[in-house]
Parts: C-alpha cells; structure tokens; sequence
C-alpha cells in the first residue's frame, strides 16, 4: 500500500540563516505537527529518501533528524516497516474545544460567543431491547407500508431518466409530492390550494421552525395555549419571542381570552392545534372556531395552525381546518406525514400562500439545500396510486379499536388514581393524577419491570400539570395488557 506523504516542505520552515542546525529544524518542525493534532501516534514518516526528496534537503540530514526524534521518543523504528510516530510520547498537549481547567490564576469562562438553546428534554435513561416502551403518540410503524416506499425508492435509484432531478428539484420539496399533497389536502380538508402552495419540509417540527422564523423576531408575542406542545413553545423562545399564554379547556383554547389579547394589542403570531391539542388531546370547539376566525380577520394576526394527526378522528367527522375558511393569507398550516407513518419518517409540510411559500422556500435552503428528491417522490407515488390513502382507512380502524381496548382497561384497572377522557381522535390519552402522587416513582417502578414511561416532567415547565400522556396507537392487544397490568400492580 502506497504510503500517503503530507506536504512537509510547506508545514516546516527551514531558516539556513538560523544558529540551530537544519536537521534539528526538522526535527522540532515534525514535533510540532505532532503537538497540534496534524500528526497522530503511529503515523509512518516518509522514508529518509523519500523525505529528503519532499524537503529539498540532504538525506544525511533527515537521517540525523530522524535520529534525533528517536532519541527524544517522538519517534521508532519498527524492524523493516519503517519509522513511525511513537505511540507513548514524551509529552502530550491535545488540543480541545474546551477551556484549560488547571489554569494557576483560577479564571476560567465559558466562550460566551454563541447563543444558548432555552431548552433541552430530559435525559433518557438507557433502553434494552426487550423493554415495552410507551411513547406519547406515535403511529405502529409495523404496519407502515415501508417496503412500497423503499421498492419504489430502490426502481427510481435505478431509473437513469429520474437522475436529472437529484439536482434539479428546488428547495421547496419534490414536485411530485407537492402536486400530491396538494389534490390529497383539497379532497380531504377543502384546503383551496395548488402545488404552489406546499412545501415540503423534514417533518412537521422544521415546517413550525420556518413558518416562526418567516414571522418572529426578538421581542415579538406568541400567543400559545397552556399547557401546550412544548417543543413549540421553546422554539418560539429560542426565536426571542415572549409567550402570552391562555388556558386550554375541555373545548379548546380561550378563544374569549385571544379577543381580549387583541383589544388590547394584537400578538405577532399565535399558534393553536385544533385537533387533538397537545398534550390534552381536546378539540377546539366549532363555535371557538368561528370566532377565532373573525378574530383574524379583524386584527390581521397570523397563525400557525399546526394540524399534526387530523386524519386519525374516530367519534364525528373532524372539524375543517381553520386553513379551509377564508383568511385572507393569515392561516400557515402545518402537518405531518411522520404521524401517518412512522417516527422515523420525517416528513412533513407547510401550507400558505404561494408568496410566504417562495420566501420560505428561500429560508428552507439556508438550513437544507434541497431534501430527499427520491424518498419524496417514492411517498408521492404511495399518494398517487392511492396506497396512502388505504393505508390511512385501515390505521384509524385499526388505532380506534386500540383506543377503545386501551381505554376500557385503564378504566378497569386505574380508575381510582388516573384521571382521563376518551379522546375523539388522535393516538395518546392525557392522563393525569393527584398532584401529591408521584409520576416518576411510579416510572422506576416500572422500569424495574422492563417497561419504559416518561415521567411527565416536560409537561410541568410552566404550570404545575402532574399529568403524562399515553400514547397506544403503537401497541397491540398484548402490549397494553402488559403494560396496564404492570402499572396497576405499582400504582400504590
């Protein structure tokens, strides 16, 4: 194997004019690559020839430099392989990312020359295998038609016609699936739109990333409900915006409370979750939503509707959008395709005018040149041959018959320490209980039975909430009966 050889002559400075001799030069000059991290213990020097070759030098002079080295243990020779970097060097100064910690004079400071993230989840605890793990909301991805998207992913890689749009297909996503979702939102939620309309984006949590960061700026008002999902509520923070928050009941967020907001002045954004809020899992009521309609128009405030798991409704017919009605512009509507498929499978999408989604086409670019043109135009195809659409009848059979399964059992087993309501739609139950009883207690408990349970603390940021939601979309017959037989058991 051809020995790779670095540039030396232009890494070592050679001074003919010095009192030190030249062979001593190099020899502090590869000591010095060696302290900086640019030579690592085992590297294999280039052989006295080959380096007297490389510096322009005599190779007498880079034997005696080499000697040099091996005198001082910055280098060996290993028999015939050659001379290489000791690997137990004499002295060791690795160059870090970090502040010197033994400094004499005892100042050690943080760099302060970038911005701090306002908000980071709690640490997992580590997750064997065999553990049943109960999430917050997540579709069962073991009936995801993820072998579809990957045939037809795998027929497009080797579809030479097809190459041409790796690089071509603009920011804003592919156009195959834009066209897709765009038919799909107009047939499903009287969304009035057009492919110009859609942007794709990595899942719904970058859609609410771009449409904020096309609106905020620091010192703008958010309204958002309380509780309320809080990834959204701190990237919102993050953007320098000040949180104005208004309760959220039975029938949705205040609705009242937003008008009052607005007399006074108007919020630069509000964000709101119609379906399903999270995390109480209620929907906002039609009359709430008539009015907060009316309100848009009069004050002329945007919002962010963000309407992550509207296909999955059980009871009723789902409320429309507020995207549906005429807004004037004003609504930014957001979903998920993670949320119908799987978790792993980030995608999602933004919904607005054609205007606010070249612009955000723009701002997408800064952050991903361009996304997956392939596995997006696999999802279109599942669209497109109505393989989605069969895939969303048969999930929300299937998540209603667990929801009622899940439900029932919770309602024989925990009723006298879980409060919760039946949820209309959606994949997780909101479940709270008495403020004096223990959450995370009660996950150790479960832990030691090989199932893993948050502990709720992401919903107590803000307001004194002992409540967790419990996702059972994602598990079967089996798995809820493990899992509510053990939480009954560790309940007291």
């Amino acid at each position: 194997m051809a020995l790779q050889k670095l540039p030396f002559r232009s890494l070592i400075d050679i001074d003919r004019n010095s009192s030190t001799p030249i062979f001593k030069q190099v020899a502090n000059g590869i000591i010095q690559l060696i302290e900086s991290g640019k030579i690592r213990p085992g590297y294999r020097l280039p052989a006295s020839r080959d380096m007297s070759t490389i510096m322009k030098l005599n190779r007498t002079t880079i034997v005696a430099a080499y000697d040099e080295m091996c005198a001082e243990g910055w280098a060996e020779v290993l028999g015939k392989k050659g001379i290489f970097i000791s690997k137990r060097l004499p002295i060791i100064k690795p160059k870090s990312f970090g502040i010197d910690l033994m400094k004499g004079d005892g100042d050690v400071s943080l760099p302060t020359f970038y911005n701090k993230v306002t908000f980071s989840r709690p640490p997992s605890r580590e997750l064997k295998p065999y553990q049943l793990i109960i999430n917050d909301g997540y579709p069962d991805q073991r009936i995801a038609p993820i072998t579809l998207i990957l045939d037809r992913y795998k027929a497009l890689l080797n579809k030479p016609s097809f190459h041409g749009k790796l690089m071509k297909e603009s920011s804003s996503g592919n156009q195959a699936l834009r066209r897709e979702l765009s038919i799909f939102l107009s047939a499903t939620r009287a969304l009035n739109i057009e492919t110009e309309n859609v942007l794709v984006t990595h899942g719904a949590q970058l859609a609410i990333f771009i449409a904020a960061s096309m609106v905020l700026k620091p010192g703008s008002t958010v309204v958002v409900g309380d509780l309320n999902y809080v990834l959204a509520d701190k990237l919102f923070e993050q953007l320098g915006a000040k949180l104005i928050k208004v309760e959220v009941d039975e029938n949705g967020i205040d609705v009242d409370a937003i008008e009052t907001i607005c007399k006074n002045s108007p919020p630069d954004l509000l964000y709101v979750i119609p379906h399903h809020h999270h995390p109480t899992t209620v929907t906002l009521s039609a009359d709430r939503r008539q009015k907060l309609l009316e309100l848009v128009k009069r004050y002329k405030f945007p919002v962010i509707e963000d309407d992550y798991d509207y296909d999955f409704h059980y009871e009723n017919s789902p409320i429309l959008p507020l995207a549906s009605a005429d807004h004037s512009g004003y609504v930014l509507y957001i979903g998920s395709i993670s949320k119908t498929l799987a978790p792993t499978i980030r995608l999602g999408y933004l919904v607005a005018s054609a205007d606010f989604i070249l612009e955000a086409s723009k701002l997408k670019q800064l952050i991903e040149i361009r996304g997956d043109v392939l596995f997006e135009e696999s999802v279109a195809q599942l669209f497109n041959k109505g393989d989605m659409q069969r895939h969303i009848r048969r999930s929300v059979k299937l998540y209603h018959e667990r929801r009622d399964q899940f439900c029932s059992m919770l309602e024989t087993s925990m009723k006298d320490v879980l409060q919760f309501k039946t949820p209309l739609g959606g994949m997780a139950v909101w479940g709270t209980f008495d403020n004096d009883y223990s959450i995370p207690e009660l996950v150790k408990r479960l832990a030691s039975k090989g199932i893993h349970m948050n502990d709720g603390s992401v919903y107590r940021y803000s307001t004194r909430i002992n409540g967790i939601r419990l996702g059972f979309a994602s598990l079967n017959q089996d798995e809820m009966s493990k899992f509510v037989s053990a939480l009954a058991e560790v309940k007291c």
